[in-house]
């Protein structure tokens, strides 16, 4: 690229800036030069472009004869006055938009861009004209939305009038707002104006990557957005985007971690209208059941996000996660990054504190949703159509919106929570929401239509990715944990998780991993259909059933791959979520009534007398009335060890009541790929069954390790089907029978060399059952994740 010259004083190349140009170029535009400069060498691709520097802003102030006008109405001004705010915003605005250009600064101008065309074969090539303010794209400063940005700009005459628009932009009235909030004195700002060459992303797809989980603050994981078009759509919430969440270390290591898709409905797109617009398209029903991106471009995406990470962190001397845009040409085809600046909210919290939020009731579910955060909100409903009805707000109102703009963000902050039908998880709801705290549920559909005004409801973000809004103003609980003030405990505690959705804000837990992971969840919540109709689909009695299977399956190459994605997907959720603490995977323990509820189950399962002591747990793996339903659990297990390269994962046998059962479950493992030992494997057995106890010995020799599940434990030693209401009063984990089985299995299973855990609900529920484990000799406790910390507090306390 041909330099323009790092000594003028008005026009600069974006190839010749950097971090250290901030305070000329502002924040935006200094990123950018960094990339260019720095990062190209490892293939991060940026547009080439210029930049108008802040002294060419103040000498377009200066000659315009408003920079003491504008300073003057701004001291003036009471910000919470939103239509004295409203009238001197638009009153700068108008002034420094009015005003023509400095000579000087045009013929530099002008020369950039005629030199910007010819690099490109063009007269006049398009660009977007983006602001860059120097309190901008800090790490302690969002500035999300505050300034605008202009696409599709094309010839000299739509450049001038985008720079001075883009001038204006300083002094919208959300930056005039923000900045007072920030307690950043408006005459220490100047502003920037980028001009980069266009990514034609109207033709192919754009959006945004966090290299952190926005909601967990989780740093392990990279987050990829994307939507059809031109990335406005998804930075402003008009669509709900496809997500994709990749895991940084395997990833480096090599492997294809993408741990989780999500199918955005990217209904509308934004693509070229006339010269300096952009206008709305519908896409089409084929784009809206495909994904945006391909597997590579998301590897490809997510190498380069850790690649800027690794740099900013570097730069700044502390882990710097960073918030990305990115563009994919339609002509070329390549990706580009268009903009990276520090993530505001989480990188804030050096040392994070987990806030647990649990519902004490429930009440009817309304509305659903992606959950931006972790917390819960209530209050009446207030519908907003249009900023004119931003008056009619009061504090502590449910904001309910088709979607948020920029200029509604001092009405947000008074919100007790946020509702929109559109918008993913990067959108700018989401991101003001995080920063101000406020629970939000974007890409609820249809919230305008269903909820009315003065209408009680409770928003929850608690129950993981899926947003719920209730009905009534439900009670709830606050547990705030700080894991740093937490004790060691006497032996490694654990947690009990089934739902992937919670696994990134249970794993800041103090935890040493999960010590039961159960797929039933899984196939009950993520899959739904039961395992052998996806093998034999023809083998469903009910046409109607077949069909829904082959209807949800549609968009995978085979039911049976459906099944192992979507089982594989939930695994590793959890298991990124931990890496590298271990994941202790249980096979399926569905009884046969419970199997034969799933689509399509019941063709494929016996009628039982008693499912609890019948044709469950290891006696199905290795029948043939399941073996290759559970050769799929096989598949999905070996997809998260080898694809993924987390091998943190380990298995575990369930209700295993012979050393016979045992081989032949083994075998089966084998012949699916899956050998105890081959690249660390290690593979557990549930203690549940008298005969694990008598035979810990010989047990010992087939599995690594044992884990007790005290409910199954319980029922068999005293002879109590844990189901009956009759004898619920007899059925105690901590019956003297019950103990001296647990303590013999410790005692037997140490000296065979073998570890013993415990993953029943007892230690949860019980707190001095949770003391006879730690002096029995157990080596690990999983607990449920909202007793850990008294758990842990109580187990720490009587050890002293």
């Amino acid at each position: 690229m041909n330099s323009m010259g790092k000594t003028d004083r008005l026009i600069v190349s974006l190839a010749d800036v950097g971090l250290d140009s901030l305070s000329r170029v502002g924040g935006k535009n200094a990123s950018l030069g960094e990339m260019i400069r720095e990062l190209g060498g490892v293939g991060v691709r940026v547009p080439d472009g210029f930049a108008l520097t802040t002294d060419a802003f103040w000498l377009h102030l200066r000659e315009a004869g408003a920079t003491e006008e504008i300073f003057r109405r701004l001291d003036r001004l009471d910000v919470t006055d939103v239509d004295a705010l409203a009238a001197t915003g638009r009153e700068i605005r108008r002034r420094i938009a009015s005003a023509p250009l400095p000579r000087e600064l045009v013929a530099a101008a002008q020369a950039a861009y005629e030199a910007l065309s010819k690099r490109y074969g063009e007269d006049a090539t398009d660009v977007a004209v983006r602001s860059s303010a120097t309190a901008e794209d800090l790490p302690t400063a969002s500035f999300a939305g505050q300034q605008e940005t202009f696409l599709n700009v094309c010839g000299w005459d739509g450049l001038d009038l985008a720079i001075r628009d883009c001038m204006a932009s300083l002094f919208t009235d959300r930056a005039i707002v923000y900045r007072r909030e920030q307690g950043i004195d408006d005459r220490g700002v100047g502003l920037s104006v980028g001009i980069q060459k266009m990514v034609r992303s109207d033709l192919a797809c754009a959006g945004v990557i966090f290299t952190l989980d926005t909601e967990s603050g989780l740093r392990d994981l990279v987050l990829v957005t994307g939507a059809w078009g031109l990335g406005e759509s998804v930075v402003k919430g008009r669509v709900d985007p496809d997500e994709f969440w990749v895991h940084k270390e395997t990833l480096r290591q090599g492997y294809r971690p993408i741990v989780r898709r999500e199918l955005g409905d990217k209904r509308v797109k934004l693509v070229y209208g006339q010269a300096r617009s952009v206008r709305e398209e519908r896409v089409s029903r084929e784009d809206r059941s495909r994904f945006v991106l391909e597997d590579e471009e998301i590897l490809q995406l997510s190498r380069w996000a850790i690649s800027i990470e690794d740099h900013y962190s570097k730069h700044a001397g502390v882990d710097t996660p960073m918030d990305i845009e990115w563009a994919k040409d339609g002509h070329s085809g390549d990706l580009f990054v268009v903009q990276a600046r520090p993530e505001t909210i989480h990188s804030r919290n050096r040392t994070p504190r987990v806030e647990i939020y649990t519902l004490r009731e429930r009440g009817k579910r309304l509305l659903t949703g992606k959950s931006v955060g972790s917390r819960i909100g209530s209050g009446a409903v207030r519908t907003i159509r249009t900023s004119a009805e931003l008056g009619s707000f009061r504090d502590g109102e449910v904001l309910v919106a088709e979607m948020t703009d920029p200029d509604w963000q001092p009405v947000m902050a008074r919100a007790a929570a946020l509702i929109t039908e559109h918008g993913g998880r990067t959108c700018h709801a989401a991101i003001v929401s995080r920063e101000m705290g406020v629970p939000c549920v974007v890409g609820t559909g249809n919230a305008l239509s269903l909820l009315r005004d003065g209408q009680l409801v409770t928003v929850c973000c608690a129950e993981g990715s899926e947003g719920r809004v209730y009905d009534g103003a439900l009670a709830f609980d606050r547990q705030e944990v700080d894991p740093a003030a937490l004790p060691e405990p006497p032996v490694p505690l654990m947690v009990n998780l089934a739902n992937p959705d919670s696994a990134f804000q249970t794993a800041q837990l103090p935890c040493a991993g999960v010590g039961l992971m159960r797929v039933e969840f899984l196939v009950t919540n993520w899959i739904g259909i039961h395992p052998m109709a996806l093998v034999h689909p023809d083998g469903i009695a009910s046409e109607d059933e077949r069909s829904e299977v082959l209807r949800r399956t549609r968009s995978w190459p085979s039911p049976e791959a459906f099944f192992v994605d979507q089982m594989a997907s939930g695994i590793a959720v959890i298991a990124a979520g931990f890496y590298p603490r271990a994941v202790i995977v249980r096979f399926s323990d569905f009884k046969t009534n419970e199997y034969a509820n799933l689509l399509g189950g019941s063709a494929f399962e016996p009628d039982e007398a008693n499912p609890m002591i019948g044709f469950r747990g290891a006696s199905r793996y290795y029948d043939e009335r399941y073996r290759e339903g559970f050769a799929l659990e096989c598949r999905a297990v070996r997809k998260v060890r080898e694809e993924m390269g987390l091998q943190n994962v380990k298995v575990m046998i369930p209700f295993c009541r012979t050393l016979k059962e045992g081989r032949l479950v083994l075998d089966e493992m084998k012949k699916n790929g899956l050998e105890r030992g081959q690249s660390d494997l290690e593979v557990l057995v549930m203690a549940e069954i008298p005969n694990n106890v008598v035979l810990a010995e010989e047990f010992s020799e087939l599995f690594d390790a044992f884990s007790i599940g005290s409910n199954d434990l319980t029922q068999l030693v005293l002879g109590i089907d844990r189901d009956s209401q009759i004898l619920s009063e007899e059925f105690d984990e901590q019956d003297p029978g019950v103990k001296r089985m647990i303590a013999s299995l410790i005692e037997r299973a140490h000296k065979a060399g073998r570890k013993v855990g415990i993953c029943g609900q007892a230690p949860s529920d019980h707190p001095d059952f949770a003391r006879f484990l730690v002096d029995a000799g157990i080596d690990s406790i999983s607990l449920t994740p909202d007793s850990l910390p008294g758990v842990l507090k109580r187990l720490a306390r009587a050890d002293r």
